[in-house]
């Protein structure tokens, strides 16, 4: 009898006992039943009918029922009640009513053989087992025999017989040798179902001494062995030396061969036998036969055919086999032996018997007081059953009388029940084959609906596939069940429902819009219950890119690709078969994510491979073949970039992300690097593609995160090391839903344009920040310092908004939050502000002044107090002018200067005033307005500096023995001068420096007559002026005297050129500096040979350091010093490089003080531009000059010897130190052409004092001779190479044509 398991709480689905052809309800052991429903007893496990045991082994009889309340237990044997307490080695489960019978101890098992039967009752009735036939196995041994040798002729037919003892079971039979080695068997040796064996015919081969028949009783494990069998095969040839060793001559007629013979049975005997068997056993018919050649059987069935899936053919068909017998396989069945000599017949005619099988089998009734039911017992069997019902054990005929119940043959009527008509009754159907015994209960009970299924059960089934919903209910009188989906809908019907009588409903094709929630409702006239459970209905799983047949080449490489799709809530599980099997366990074999990849490929690994991906709720597969073939020549393999991706798929759409899955592209002979992806707002920025993610070139789906009320659709490039793929084609659009907004605006401030306005302003947010439609800002702000409650304002999609009325410079918090149609971004963070800011009301007060030297002073001030800045202080500022004269007064206005100084700071330095000089300043403060009211003026006087250089210096009325000069007062004197000093000194014919002559001249000189000099001599003079500081910046001239006109009579006519005075040194002229805070621009006239190299030297004014240098770009005339110290004052001057190098005199200036005011660029500032277009004005007319020159052909060579002419009072400055002059030889005073240049009043003044050769005219006699002799003696062969190549700006030179322009 089938065992039924036992229900549990929880469990999905829970069984439920719901007759399909009768209305009644069996009461399932759940936990919640159990409690207060009662239940008659139902046998659930018990031993089988005919139990055969284990002598060695405890005897243990099952019998397990369960009921409400718990079942007692009791047992007969043969027939008498078992008494178990006075037998001490038998024993009780607890609980069951499972017999333990410890023969182990103390006990023989045939002492227990028998006939059992188990009872379980309770207040509700009593079920009984089945008649349990208990008896021991048995393995009994052979008995003891003599088996004489066999011998037989070659071909005679022979049968080994094993006749095994009787065991319980029977034993299982088969024939080995000493080594129990299994006889080889075939189709003319071959074991028989007796166990015999029979040999059609013997041959010589046959011959063995150790034919041993074995039984294997399996119960029991044990093995008996038969005495060996000896056989012994003799030829004709061995019989004929036998005979004839036996016989006389005339005796011996000799043996002969066996015939070949047709085919004899050796079983079945005769022509005809009976088989009788029971229906659903194994019907097995033999037929073995003899004959020479070995016969072959055949099988047929008269009248009708084999039944094919049930025929089996054994034992080289001399076994025929059915399987699962009924009487439909009745009949003659008719086996054939046959050989080359005939053929013999035997029919076998077979009877199908059957013991009783149910055909309808009593089913339990759970009936409310006042209904009806049936118990049905239908049984059929051949010979036909009888039929017998018996009530909690005892036969109905004698057990107590019902009046609800009637017997009808196999049918018991129940009409109107109570409560007492519960019983247990037992059904008996038998025939002399066998019987079957049922126990089925009547449980009255009156019972509101109960559904057992678990609430909220989740069922997962494939789109187009069937969904069966469970809802396992109880009840009594049995309820009626309804199906609702969804918390409003209408009850289901069977027009496109299923609807079980168990409370299943099923969906024969469940589609997407299935998924959802749906009711169970049970209800009868005690109540109603209900359950919710949930349906989701998954994609199924496909294979998108099947592996492909291939042929590769032997040694290759080879990949099969598998791309699955699935639904994104299953993992699959992918395997890969070679030939239906598992892969080969073999290196070459590797799976890669979608690829099978087989490297060096061999013969014996063609074959077919299939792809199989599971799921927990379905299964895919696809195959492809792989042929392996000789390698042909290989040619070159081509390289491109990739092949885009396509299929592209949108899948687990969120409402902010989505997962994005492509298949790649042929890589085209180079591995995809990355894929990239882009994506498009059709709603917004149809057309335009921007960047969203790159991944690398192993993966083909990618996370992506997308922002709230977009309409995205997604693109794919592949990327290789050859280069990007074109795109992929779009993916379908994907509208995300509108949200509200996720971020405020940024950069919000607050300032006031106006004394009286806060202006709120921030950074919008863009289209994707938005979220969703409508977006708009709440604006809020309230006085920080205040109790004011927030003032709030909603402004439509702009990023400012003026709040009017406001208090001056008040600080304000503000707030500006998002939002949109659906709702508010977070509540923002307050940022600070202030209201407009209004000019200051208070000017600085108590400023002082205190001055550091002639060019700096130091600014002193009270602050403002801060609530008079009405607004962000951002410092202070200085205004400060020089006091000019009446008359300058009234030519220009008077120009003020600015310093500012930022934030809070209370003092500051005023750099690169003019000593000497009145100043006036007054101090304001400065907000983000504007400036506050001036401070009172306050003056102030610099003290007494050196002066500057003279301004010009002219050398007039040359004669044999005087020269005199004449010059204009410095341009800046700061202070009073006190006196000129003029030095001078002679230079000789060999360009040596004479004594120097110190001559101090009055202030309130501009002329003086140098006398008593030498003629036709020339002089170097140095001259600058004195306060009572001390001495300002230098000038230098040279001049010559006239020379003896005797000496000269004869030579050139007396009026050319006499008392002509030469300017010969070039010069570096009108050096000044512009300083700022750490650099200064430096700038300087130069007057002189072209392409000179410049340099400027630095240092710190009164300092003893080394002076520094940096060299000038090119010859330009002016130079910007970096990295200064600001408040600084520096000493500066200006050289020439090279052999004929000269220094200017030197400035001194000084930087800004640190954060004086800010930074200007000074490529904008007005004086700036003004002096960089004087220098191009300057530099267009000297090229001018120069090719006007050039057509003339003159020259101006450079002197090597300059550095004889040097200051010797400035030479410990630097040792090439000097000035630059030209000048011959005393020995070749020869007259110059006339036309000289120089300008009638023979003035030289400041800018031009250092002078060429065309200051002194071509009208100079005696200067040089004819062949430019003059030059070679004074610059040598060096300087006359170098100044070939650098062409002069100056008047040409009187030489020939030897010294012109190259």
């Amino acid at each position: 009898m089938p065992k039924k398991k036992p229900f549990s709480a929880g469990r999905v689905p829970l069984i439920l006992f719901l007759c399909q052809i009768v209305s009644a309800l069996d009461v399932p052991l759940d936990p919640k039943l159990l409690d207060d429903l009662v239940q008659p007893p139902t046998i659930t496990q018990q031993s089988p009918k005919d139990y055969i045991i284990d002598p060695r082994e405890n005897i243990v009889i099952q019998c397990e029922a369960k009921g409400k309340p718990p079942p007692s237990f009791s047992w007969t044997r043969n027939g008498t009640h078992f008494d178990i307490d006075k037998d001490p080695l038998v024993t009780m489960k607890p609980g069951s009513g499972t017999l333990v019978i410890n023969i182990m101890s103390d006990g023989k098992a045939e002492t227990y053989e028998g006939i059992y039967q188990c009872t379980a009752r309770n207040e509700r009735g009593a079920a009984i087992s089945n008649n349990i036939v208990v008896r021991p196995s048995r393995s009994p041994l052979w008995t003891k025999e003599r088996l004489e040798p066999i011998t037989l002729r070659n071909g005679q037919s022979l049968v080994l017989p094993c006749r095994p003892p009787v065991g319980l079971p029977p034993a299982i039979i088969f024939w080995m040798d000493n080594s129990f080695q299994r006889l080889p068997q075939s189709e003319r040796v071959s074991q028989g179902l007796n166990g015999d064996l029979y040999f059609s015919n013997v041959l010589p081969e046959d011959t063995r001494e150790d034919y041993i028949c074995y039984a294997r009783f399996n119960h029991t494990q044990t093995i008996q062995q038969k005495q060996p069998i000896s056989l012994k095969v003799i030829s004709v040839d061995e019989l004929n030396d036998t005979i004839a060793a036996n016989l006389s001559d005339t005796e011996f007629y000799g043996a002969k061969p066996s015939k070949e013979r047709p085919p004899t049975f050796l079983t079945p005997e005769g022509n005809e036998s009976l088989k009788e068997e029971l229906r659903g056993n194994v019907l097995s018919l033999e037929c073995i036969a003899e004959g020479l050649p070995t016969p072959i059987i055949y099988w047929i069935k008269e009248d009708g055919t084999l039944p094919v899936n049930r025929t089996f053919y054994r034992n080289f068909k001399k076994t025929l086999q059915i399987t699962q017998v009924s009487e439909a396989d009745s009949g003659n069945y008719q086996c054939i032996a046959k050989n080359t000599l005939g053929a013999v017949h035997h029919t076998i005619s077979v009877t199908v018997k059957a013991a009783p099988y149910w055909i309808v089998a009593p089913q339990n009734l759970v009936l409310s007081p006042g209904e009806n039911g049936t118990l049905i017992c239908r049984a059929n069997g051949n010979p036909k059953p009888r039929i017998g019902w018996l009530t909690n054990g005892v036969p109905i005929e004698i057990a107590p009388d019902d009046p609800s119940r009637k017997i009808d043959g196999d049918t018991i009527i129940f009409s109107n029940v109570q409560e007492r008509s519960s019983a247990v009754y037992q059904c008996n159907a038998s025939n002399e084959y066998g019987y079957l015994l049922a126990n089925a209960f009547v449980n009255v009970l009156a019972e509101p609906p109960r559904i057992l299924t678990s609430a909220n059960t989740l069922y997962q089934v494939i789109a187009n596939r069937p969904a069966l919903l469970d809802c396992a209910f109880f009840g009594s009188p049995r309820p009626t069940i309804e199906w609702f989906k969804g918390t409003r809908g209408s009850a289901l019907h069977e027009d496109i429902y299923v609807l079980h009588d168990n409370g299943t409903l099923e969906i024969p094709v469940a589609q997407k819009d299935s998924t959802g929630t749906y009711t169970c409702v049970a209800r009868n006239k005690l109540g109603m219950a209900k359950n919710e459970v949930h349906l989701e209905i998954k994609d199924p799983t496909r294979i998108i890119k099947q592996p492909e047949y291939a042929v590769v080449q032997r040694g290759s490489k080879v990949s099969f690709e598998c791309k699955v799709k699935h639904d994104h809530t299953l993992i699959p599980t992918i395997m890969w078969l070679k030939d239906n099997g598992e892969l080969p366990n073999d290196e070459r074999f590797s799976i890669d994510k979608d690829h099978l990849v087989v490297t060096d490929v061999s013969d014996d690994d063609g074959g077919t491979y299939t792809c199989a991906a599971n799921t927990t709720l379905d299964r895919v597969s696809a195959s492809a073949v792989l042929r392996v073939v000789a390698p042909p020549p290989t040619p070159a393999p081509i390289y491109d970039v990739p092949n885009p991706p396509f299929d592209l798929e949108l899948t687990n759409q969120l409402d902010k992300s989505v997962q994005l899955t492509w298949t790649p592209g042929d890589d085209n002979n180079s591995p995809i690097t990355k894929f990239i992806i882009e994506y498009e707002d059709a709603m917004r920025e149809a057309g335009i593609w921007h960047h969203q993610a790159e991944v690398s070139g192993t993966q083909t789906t990618a996370q992506l995160k997308l922002s709230p009320y977009v309409n995205y659709s997604f693109r794919v490039m592949a990327e290789n090391s050859i280069g990007r793929s074109v795109p992929s084609e779009a993916s379908e659009q994907y509208l995300t839903k509108a949200a509200e907004p996720d971020q405020n605006p940024t950069a919000v401030e607050g300032l006031g344009t106006e004394p009286d306005n806060l202006v709120i302003t921030w950074k919008p947010l863009n289209g994707f920040e938005s979220n969703g439609p409508g977006l708009q800002y709440k604006v809020s702000w309230r006085q920080k310092d205040g109790d004011d409650e927030w003032t709030s304002v909603v402004v439509a999609n702009v990023s400012k908004y003026i709040v009017s009325g406001t208090p001056t410079f008040v600080p304000y918090l503000i707030k500006v939050q998002s939002l949109n149609d659906v709702g508010f971004a977070p509540e923002p963070a307050a940022v600070m502000g202030h209201s407009g800011e209004d000019l200051p009301m208070v000017a600085p007060g108590n400023v002082r002044v205190n001055v550091v030297n002639s060019t700096l002073a130091e600014v002193h001030w009270d602050p403002v107090p801060l609530k008079s800045v009405r607004g962000h202080l951002q410092g202070y500022r200085i205004y400060y002018w020089k006091a000019q004269g009446s008359s300058k007064r009234n030519r220009r206005h008077i120009e003020k200067k600015i310093l500012t100084f930022q934030g809070s700071k209370t003092h500051g330095m005023l750099p690169g005033l003019q000593p000497y000089s009145h100043y006036t300043l007054n101090v304001r403060v400065v907000n983000g307005k504007g400036e506050g009211p001036a401070s009172t003026d306050r003056g102030f006087h610099t003290p007494e500096g050196v002066p500057s250089a003279p301004s010009s210096l002219k050398i007039v009325n040359p004669t044999l023995d005087s020269l005199t000069l004449e010059w204009d007062p410095p341009s800046h004197p700061n202070g009073i001068l006190t006196e000129y000093t003029l030095k001078y000194q002679p230079i000789n014919s060999t360009h040596e420096l004479g004594p120097l002559v110190d001559l101090k001249i009055p202030a309130n000189k501009t002329r003086w007559t140098l006398k008593n000099l030498n003629f036709s001599t020339r002089y170097k003079f140095y001259f600058y002026a004195q306060t009572s500081v001390g001495s300002g910046s230098q000038i230098t001239e040279e001049a010559i005297t006239t020379v003896d006109e005797g000496k000269l009579a004869g030579i050139l006519p007396p009026d050319v050129g006499a008392g002509k005075v030469r300017a010969v040194n070039p010069r570096i002229s009108n050096l000044t500096a512009a300083a700022a805070e750490t650099y200064a621009n430096i700038s300087w006239e130069y007057e002189g040979p072209e392409h000179v190299k410049f340099y400027v030297e630095y240092g710190v004014a009164g300092s003893k350091e080394e002076w520094r240098k940096a060299n000038v770009n090119g010859s330009r005339s002016f130079f910007g010093l970096k990295g200064l110290m600001p408040g600084t004052a520096y000493k500066v001057r200006v050289g020439a490089e090279g052999a004929s190098g000269f220094v200017s005199s030197e400035d001194v200036f000084e930087t800004g003080p640190a954060m004086a005011s800010r930074q200007v660029d000074i490529a904008t500032q007005g004086w700036f531009i003004g002096l960089m277009c004087a220098v191009a004005l300057l530099i267009l007319i000297l090229l001018i000059v120069c090719f006007i020159r050039r057509n003339k052909g003159g020259k101006y060579p450079v002197k090597e010897k300059e550095d004889a002419h040097a200051d010797p009072e400035i030479q410990p400055m630097k040792e090439d130190d000097g000035t630059f002059g030209e000048y011959s030889d005393a020995e070749d005073h020869k007259p110059l052409k006339k036309g000289s240049r120089t300008p009638s009043d023979r003035t030289v003044k400041k800018e031009d004092s250092d002078g060429s050769l065309a200051d002194y005219g071509e009208g100079v006699n005696g200067q040089f001779n004819e062949d430019g002799s003059f030059i070679g003696q004074y610059s040598g062969r060096r300087e006359k190479e170098q100044a070939e190549g650098n062409e002069s700006s100056e008047a040409p030179s009187p030489v020939n044509a030897m010294n012109s322009f190259v």
